[in-house]
């Protein structure tokens, strides 16, 4: 898988600006990187147009995958899936679907507020985590069972 490329995009108007540091976006790198993605350090931008922006940015590279962090939820300024569906040919519902149910089954509750979508743009997937960095280790655990057969799939591969 080393010459597959990855984008990692972080949707956060507070790291943006440098009220924290994002600690979500060096998480999905380092565990993309050790499934054989080459990948940058993660874009940091501020929630709302410069998250679609970025995400068209990633696209026009034509990676197999570009995975955001942030903006899922329900605040007036969690808008990633809105931006993110703009690019999207095809939703894939069934990711985001396994990503919120992982969490309530560990017991977070709150983890169906999250609105994050998965989908296809061009031969890129395209998959929204969340902005904690549980509900990153909780959506990497779901997408390491199925991500590398789905990017095989947008690719063209058969079935396994």
């Amino acid at each position: 898988m080393s010459d597959r490329r990855a984008v990692v995009v972080c949707a956060s108007t507070r790291a943006a600006t440098g009220v924290y540091p994002d600690r979500t976006g060096p998480l999905i790198v380092a565990v993309l990187r050790e499934w054989g993605y080459q990948v940058n350090d993660a874009t940091v931008v501020p929630d709302g147009e410069p998250v679609a922006d970025a995400i068209a940015e990633a696209l026009a590279g034509a990676p197999a995958l570009v995975v955001t962090t942030g903006g899922t939820g329900i605040s007036p300024t969690d808008v990633t899936p809105e931006m993110t569906r703009r690019h999207l040919d095809r939703e894939v519902p069934g990711i985001a679907e396994a990503i919120r149910a992982a969490g309530v089954a560990k017991g977070v509750p709150t983890a169906m507020l999250s609105r994050g979508l998965a989908g296809v743009a061009g031969r890129s997937l395209v998959v929204n985590l969340p902005g904690s960095t549980g509900g990153v280790k909780d959506a990497l655990a779901v997408l390491a069972e199925v991500v590398g057969h789905a990017v095989d799939q947008i690719g063209g591969g058969d079935h396994r």
